[in-house]
């Protein structure tokens, strides 16, 4: 049986093998290893390519949240407020900081966080506002900015699914005060490996984070904070320099894909994804509600068509966090999404015979 692959890094690999390689032996050869040349051009090119003034390239995307919180001086007693339908990363950079994460409902139909539904979760103690950019599609962070800007809050975006996405017409990477970035090997823009970054317009958090990356110190043996080891790899920045170029052509190929599910999958037995008019994804996945996922997973599955849940236990209800004390149906709308959602198979070389295999079989599951 033919199998279709959610996802094929090897085959990203091999279309820029050649491109890859070198860069890799470039490093190699430089003998320079931590930080350095090959780190500051990704960083000055990602900047660029995000409509940024700086980019800091740290280990991975939950130091990336977790050290632009640490810049923003978030620490014990105080309160970030954090969707209740996302990924557990951006609740542990929160817990890891000593501050609570205080969730949100999203919004029904975008499953991003529901601008309207923020200001009634703000204390005293809220600090930041911590959107995510989910599967690839903006959160809408007009009032979300506005929010914060009435109460004197940060805007930290979480924008690990989110590589060259747009907002209005911008690109996602510096509306907020910060924004943090993956670049784990599945994301739209990956590394070989654990990779991450912040981008930002503000020079102050820009050099707090370069601190904080870096064991505090600026000054080899002069430590002027307690600082982490965090710092992005330049062997990784190679490869990411790389890609980078390819970011936006692959992205274009994900929005082909997300188009073809949406004529095949148009009016039958599932929901798709709404795209709201002032939102450019990019399709890091492509999401979509079946009443009965666990049975369709299976008939997908049995038809060689991989699939993958995001997320199938909302947050609030993993062990990691029983001592909030929230039970089930304390956020019934996340609730529902993760006993609905299933992800599609999705990325830049699914190619016309697998699409056309994929035609024939979900034509076949799904009655039209």
């Amino acid at each position: 049986m033919n199998v279709i692959p959610f996802l094929d890094l090897r085959a990203a690999y091999l279309e820029l093998k050649e491109e890859i390689d070198t860069a890799v032996a470039r490093v190699m050869g430089s003998g320079w290893y931590i930080l350095g040349e090959e780190v500051e051009a990704f960083e000055a090119e990602y900047a660029a390519y995000c409509d940024a003034k700086y980019a800091v390239g740290v280990g991975n995307g939950l130091d990336a949240l977790r050290l632009a919180l640490l810049a923003m001086e978030v620490g014990p007693g105080d309160e970030v407020i954090v969707p209740s339908n996302t990924y557990i990363a951006t609740w542990l950079a929160v817990s890891q900081c000593g501050a609570t994460p205080v969730p949100v409902e999203p919004d029904p139909a975008t499953y991003n966080i529901d601008p309207q539904r923020i200001e009634a979760a703000i204390t005293s103690r809220t600090k930041v506002i911590l959107p995510v950019h989910l599967y690839g599609q903006p959160a809408d962070l007009d009032p979300i900015l506005a929010l914060a800007r009435r109460h004197g809050l940060r805007v930290l975006e979480d924008a690990a699914q989110a590589h060259g996405a747009c907002y209005k017409g911008k690109r996602i990477g510096a509306h907020g005060d910060a924004v943090a970035w993956s670049f784990y090997p599945g994301k739209n823009l990956g590394a070989m490996g654990d990779a991450g970054a912040v981008t930002t317009n503000d020079p102050d958090l820009a050099d707090r984070i370069r601190l904080l990356r870096n064991y505090g110190s600026q000054v080899k043996y002069v430590n002027e904070v307690r600082g982490w080891n965090s710092r992005l790899d330049p062997i990784q920045a190679a490869v990411l320099r790389v890609k980078l170029k390819y970011l936006d052509e692959w992205n274009k190929r994900r929005a082909a894909i997300a188009d073809f599910y949406h004529r095949l999958l148009y009016n039958k037995e599932i929901i798709l994804p709404h795209t709201p008019q002032w939102a450019q994804p990019v399709w890091h996945l492509f999401v979509v509600r079946h009443a009965c996922r666990d049975d369709f997973q299976k008939r997908l599955a049995k038809e060689g068509i991989q699939t993958l849940i995001h997320y199938p236990i909302p947050p609030h209800l993993q062990q990691a966090y029983e001592n909030l004390g929230f039970p089930p149906g304390s956020f019934p709308i996340s609730e529902r999404l993760a006993h609905e959602v299933i992800s599609l198979p999705i990325g830049p070389h699914l190619d016309q015979l697998q699409l056309e295999l994929l035609s024939r079989k979900l034509s076949s599951i799904i009655p039209g």
